[in-house]
């Protein structure tokens, strides 16, 4: 080996280990996160690049699993969830997991629900990093002791009924001789009384407090699932709430709220008087795609389950995908005919070219809104769009233009209708197509979501796009008898009706707000 190529290699052999030794002594840091009290935009923004930065994300049973969105490609995913008298981890061998994660140089994101230090043993967790000599950060997040009342619309303080509110917890350590909790105290202190964790307790609670001088007739509520589409609330007096909670199986995790402040429920009851609340539906778009039509929908109160049935991978010949992208400029017109493909496109045109004028004097056209949109975010205007947001349509608008002669680069996935290209070929036009994507079935495990849709069913469930439902139907999940199945638009619908089942909704504007509508229309409270 020549002297020059030695010394190379051994040079290059010396930077490697002197990375690989930076690498493991990189110090560690645990980021121990309150991630509010389950609706995801009550996620602080500290909270938020935590979950951004980390190598490591452990969360547990109260934080709402959307969240996990934010998360880098790559970073590890470990589930810790408890719940009553269901432990995936023991508390010590969380500490441990978190710590050796740490050490390891790694940045952890320690996801808990709520606020991590009330009642959340978040503190327990500091310690054990501290005595590790590790870093770490408590985040504190949003506590369910007062944005569950809040979504419940009740007010833990308030001018006409209390200026002091005591907080307490009504789950101990079992392994206490005797509780440390005052009932005597409790039951007199004034104010709003707001206690976690003891539903399952309730009665034995409840009539602590009368024993100790709290009036029997005091209003109570409890709330379960606080700030999601899931939540229920029931309300009671201290005498009857025990029975109440019983005869309605009312189950945690719920908050309760004890005091004349819930009488204020019955004007500022805003959150379950939205015009879908208590309506189940399922999303089976694409896990990045589903936040879209799942936001909208809880926006409207609904409780969503994402069901993601595809993944949208690269095309099998990339080379040939970015030998297209690059000759664009030499193009007339360049199609787009979904949001998916609008995005795959970008991300290859800039890997080859800075400037967004490479593009040349190419027009745009767009099958439909949303995809219009999504170009919209990449800095250029839409040049065509049907009035009927369909291939159909876009070939009408095509005619409507001339195209004898003309160019067209259609951006579009691996399998779709051919009718684009054959109609255009048709009309005297020279098409090209750039596959940029294609649909396989999503692999992630989605056993939770599976679980709650087999027991708890749903009302209804959503396709935006023949792919989700030929996978959907792969998956041979038995649909309720009762659900409603709601479609984007005809297209799908065909791709239903072909395949057996009925289409109950289908979007006049064939779009996610479009389909959202149609949902809203067919079952908003208003009607």
């Amino acid at each position: 080996m020549p002297l020059r190529n030695w010394r190379d290699s051994s040079k290059r052999a010396r930077l490697s280990a002197l990375l690989m030794s930076k690498s493991i002594n990189t110090p560690g840091i645990c980021y121990l996160v309150g991630a509010g009290p389950g609706d995801p935009g009550l996620l602080t923004l500290r909270g938020k690049e935590c979950i951004e930065l980390a190598d490591v994300l452990v969360y547990d049973y109260l934080s709402n699993a959307e969240l996990l969105r934010h998360a880098k490609p790559g970073a590890e995913k470990i589930y810790v969830g408890k719940k009553a008298r269901a432990h995936t981890l023991p508390q010590e061998s969380i500490n441990q997991l978190i710590v050796e994660k740490t050490l390891a140089g790694k940045i952890v994101t320690r996801l808990k629900g709520g606020d991590p230090v009330l009642f959340g043993r978040g503190a327990e967790e500091a310690q054990e990093l501290a005595d590790a000599g590790v870093a770490f950060e408590i985040v504190p997040g949003v506590t369910s002791a007062i944005a569950g009342p809040a979504y419940a619309g009740i007010p833990v303080t308030h001018r006409l009924h209390a200026s002091q509110v005591t907080i307490f917890t009504g789950h101990e350590d079992p392994t206490k001789p005797e509780s440390s909790l005052n009932y005597a105290k409790i039951a007199q202190a004034d104010g709003t009384k707001v206690m976690l964790m003891g539903v399952d307790r309730i009665e034995e609670i409840t009539a602590k407090l009368i024993e100790h001088g709290a009036k029997p007739a005091t209003p109570i509520a409890l709330t379960r699932w606080a700030t999601t589409g899931r939540q229920q609330t029931v309300e009671g007096t201290l005498a009857t709430i025990g029975q109440i909670v019983q005869e309605k199986n009312f189950k945690a995790p719920a908050v309760c709220v004890i005091g004349t402040v819930v009488l204020e429920r019955d004007k500022l009851n805003w959150f379950e008087n939205r015009p879908l609340f208590g309506k189940r539906i399922v999303v089976t778009r694409t896990r990045l795609q589903a936040g879209e039509l799942t936001k909208k929908l809880a926006q409207l109160g609904a409780d969503v389950i994402e069901l993601p049935t595809i993944r949208i991978e690269p095309p099998k010949d990339l080379k040939e995908f970015g030998q297209l992208v690059m000759d664009c400029h030499t193009y007339d017109w360049i199609v787009f005919t979904s949001p998916n493909g609008v995005d795959r496109f970008f991300e290859m045109f800039y890997k080859l070219y800075q400037d967004a004028r490479s593009i040349g004097g190419a027009k745009i056209a767009a099958i439909g809104p949303g995809t219009a949109e999504k170009i919209k975010q990449y800095h250029l205007a839409v040049d065509l769009l049907p009035e009927k947001f369909v291939a159909e349509g876009l070939i009408k608008a095509f005619k409507l233009q001339g195209v004898e002669n003309q160019t067209i680069l259609w951006v579009k996935a691996e399998r779709t209708r051919e009718i684009i290209a054959n109609e255009l070929t048709g009309m005297g036009a020279i098409v090209d197509e750039a596959i940029a994507y294609r649909t396989v079935p999503e692999t992630e495990d989605n056993s939770d979501a599976f679980a709650r849709f087999k027991d708890e069913g749903a009302d209804v469930i959503t396709f935006t796009s023949s792919s989700t439902v030929e996978h959907f139907l792969d998956l041979k999940l038995p649909l309720p008898d009762k659900i409603k199945i709601a479609s984007i638009g005809p297209i799908t619908s065909k791709t239903l009706k072909d395949r057996g089942l009925r289409v109950d909704i289908e979007a006049k504007e064939h779009s996610i707000p479009g389909l959202v509508e149609a949902i809203e229309r067919k079952f908003g409270r208003s009607q």
